[in-house]
This record gives structure tokens, sequence and C-alpha cells, in this order.
């Protein structure tokens, strides 16, 4: 059996493949299976997939999604560990070496993640925050409390024992873009995560990824943060009093952006009031809720300041 299992999923992206799938054969690591993913590719892609010799290959009979894609990959993975990558990003050589070292230097951690940037279609380097936001970073140790303000774990960056994944039932297929944040969370919830401060993973950014469907994500968005209030409050007595009821007051706030841009300004509006008795002296949860009264054109507008 393999020790590591990579779920490499694939969707309409043939001319990032190679680049992508080298990067995996290139790694010091040598003992792992890949499991090539398609999810209802029409770009070639099946085709190309199947002139590759060293691949384990699931074609999705139609568009599942990803986390049910990832669900389909975690029924055929062997490996004691599975890492995901998806099929535009790029992973530099001692990705997985370097992850397996941290989980034997911290048995009780059950996810790994790493450092990285992003590149652009070319695959040169990306300054800044081209979607919205800086390339994750964590400290290993108890994340839980920060999932709550940010998915800070790239999904292919990441690598987790498989038997924490089976045991929590596998990915929520109910999401389009936020399931790897819910993920995260319910593992941080059981155990710590380690983090590679090193190059590993390369994030590309394109026209075609999926952050940047933002109608979907603000669905996901209010899912998610509705579905973290009880989890939030579960946290009190694992960290401090204050540090829970701050967290609790930013999600009710992001609850309150993402319920008004789905179109529901009352149910924005009582996030906010939630917020706000939470954390009174945070002044953008006053200026939010007041702009909830205006057009959604404007309360969008008003978001980027």
């Amino acid at each position: 059996m393999p020790k590591v299992s990579v779920l490499f999923t694939c969707y309409n992206h043939l001319r990032f493949l190679p680049e992508a799938l080298e990067s995996v054969r290139r790694q010091t690591f040598t003992d792992y299976e890949i499991i090539a993913l398609d999810d209802g590719s029409t770009d070639g892609t099946r085709e190309w997939l199947a002139g590759q010799p060293d691949l384990k290959i699931v074609l999705n009979e139609k568009n599942l999604g990803t986390y049910a894609t990832l669900n389909v990959g975690l029924k055929h993975a062997s490996g004691d560990f599975i890492a995901v990558l998806n099929d535009d990003d790029v992973w530099t050589p001692r990705k997985l070496e370097t992850q397996l070292a941290l989980f034997a230097a911290h048995p009780q951690i059950g996810l790994s993640h790493t450092g990285g940037y992003f590149i652009d279609e070319n695959s040169k380097q990306v300054q800044g925050s081209p979607l919205g936001f800086a390339f994750p970073r964590f400290a290993t140790g108890d994340v839980l409390l920060g999932l709550v303000y940010e998915n800070k774990i790239i999904a292919s960056a990441a690598m987790a024992r498989r038997e924490v994944l089976e045991d929590l039932g596998g990915f929520n297929e109910n999401y389009f873009g936020l399931g790897d944040w819910e993920m995260w969370f319910r593992i941080a919830e059981q155990c710590h995560f380690g983090f590679a401060d090193d190059v590993l993973t390369l994030y590309r950014v394109h026209g075609e990824n999926a952050s940047r469907q933002s109608d979907k994500m603000w669905i996901d968005g209010q899912r998610l943060r509705e579905w973290m209030v009880p989890r939030i409050e579960a946290m009190m007595g694992r960290f401090a009093t204050e540090d829970v009821l701050r967290a609790q007051a930013r999600n009710f706030a992001a609850l309150g952006v993402v319920r008004t841009l789905n179109g529901d300004p009352n149910g924005g509006r009582k996030a906010f009031m939630e917020a706000i008795r939470l954390e009174p002296k945070r002044l953008k949860s006053y200026i939010r809720y007041g702009t909830t009264f205006l057009p959604n054109s404007v309360f969008k507008r008003t978001l980027r300041s």
C-alpha cells in the first residue's frame, strides 16, 4: 500500500495538466499513488489522462462538483495520508517529504499544510492578493479559533490523515466552493494542525478560479457562517472567553454581509446587531448595519472601503 494517496482533481484545465502532474512526479518522496479524478471534462482532459501510464483514473459520468469528486477519490484511496492537488496548481519537489516529516514530528496533528505563492497562467509569480487574500499561513498547533476568521488553508497545500477524513464522513457535498473550509474546521475541532513554512505549493490564478464565482460563494458563505454559530459557542473553555466572543462577533458580522449580498437585508441587520452586541466598540459593524438600508449595489461598493 502506498503511504500517500494524491487526489488529482481535474475539470477542463487541459493546458495546466502537464505541469501539475509533473510536479507530483518530481517529488523527492515517491511512495504515493496518483488518483486522477475527472469531473466531466469536455476539453480533451480525459483523453490526455488516458495516455499517462502512472495514474489510477476515475471518470465521473456527470459533473458532481468539487467535494463530491473528492469523496469519490477517498473511496478509491489506499494511502495512510491524503493529499489534494487541483489540476491548475503546482507542487515544488519537497512538498510531500516535508509534510510527512511534520506528521512524524507531531503525532497529534490531523492535517498539515504549506506555504507558497500565487502564479499566473504562465506560471510566473503574482505578488500581493490577486484573489482578495494573501497566501494563507498558520502556525503549528490549535488553529480552530483562527478558522472562524478566514480559511487559511489552500486545498492543494493540504495533507490529512485518511482515517481523520473518513471518520468525519468526508467532505460536505452541499457546498460549491467553501467545503474545504468546512472540512478543515471540523478537523480542527478534533486535532491540531501542522504548518510547513516553505514554498511548497503554487496556487494558480486565472479567469476560471471557482473563488471568482461570487454569487455561489456568497450562498456558501451564508451556509457556513450560520453553521459556525453554535460551534463557536462550544469553544468556551477551550479558548479565553473574550477571544471566543470576539470571534463570534466577527462571524455574525460576516454573516450580516453575506445575508445582505444574498438579498436578505433584514437577516443581515439581525446578524449585524448580534455582532454589535458582542463587540460594541467595532465601528465597522455599525457602518455596515447602516448600509443594509441602501440598494444592494451600493452595499457591495461599501464593502471595498
